[in-house]
């Protein structure tokens, strides 16, 4: 990680906070919520998909990370196209002329909704996500936290009214999930889904067979 406001270095997958093209891009953050596979995921089915994915990780992520699996912040941080400090207030995504789908907060951690629901944003990721708003483009914020209380509540109404999605990632237990991956790749899907995005992954109800 390189720390002064700088984009992280991530080699063939750019790292320069540039355009990689015509592809269309989507913003992924990790904040330091349970459940960075979730973002981990995404990053995948992005790829797979030929969706330009712009990372933003935070501290707190990082040390999820540590504690949920066995990657390395150098892994998470390859299988973006580009990856931006999240210091890096200068950074493309910070500017609504930065043209994107929009952006994914995976998992969303309770701070991080705040500052979005406030618009009084500390970071790359929450003032990413700010001008994901004012842009109106789509936001989807898959809050993980449980049980809430009424401050949590009156964040998501916030984000709600403000054209934010609140996608609390809440397995389909109808699909028969066989795995934990099977309820990640699931619920992935169906965030993707938000944004006309079909990974592959959902099993649609009354839609097979």
């Amino acid at each position: 990680m390189i720390e002064g406001g700088k984009p992280y270095d991530v080699g063939d997958g750019g790292g320069s906070g540039g355009s990689m093209g015509n592809r269309p891009r989507l913003i992924v953050g990790i904040s330091g919520a349970s459940g960075v596979s979730y973002g981990i995921r995404m990053l995948g089915l992005l790829r797979r998909l030929g969706i330009e994915s712009h990372l933003i990780l935070t501290r707190a992520a990082e040390a999820t990370l540590a504690a949920e699996t066995d990657l390395a912040v150098a892994d998470v941080l390859a299988m973006a196209d580009v990856a931006h400090g999240i210091d890096d207030l200068a950074a493309a995504p910070s500017s609504g002329s930065f043209r994107t789908l929009g952006m994914v907060v995976a998992p969303c951690s309770v701070r991080s909704l705040s500052e979005i629901a406030t618009g009084v944003t500390s970071n790359l990721l929450t003032r990413a996500a700010d001008v994901t708003l004012k842009e109106r483009r789509r936001l989807v914020l898959m809050v993980r936290e449980t049980p809430l209380h009424l401050g949590h509540l009156r964040a998501m109404a916030a984000v709600t009214e403000m054209g934010a999605v609140v996608a609390p990632p809440v397995p389909a237990f109808y699909a028969r999930p066989a795995s934990l991956g099977d309820m990640v790749d699931h619920t992935i899907g169906r965030v993707l889904d938000l944004f006309g995005l079909d990974a592959g992954t959902v099993r649609r109800w009354r839609e097979e067979g």
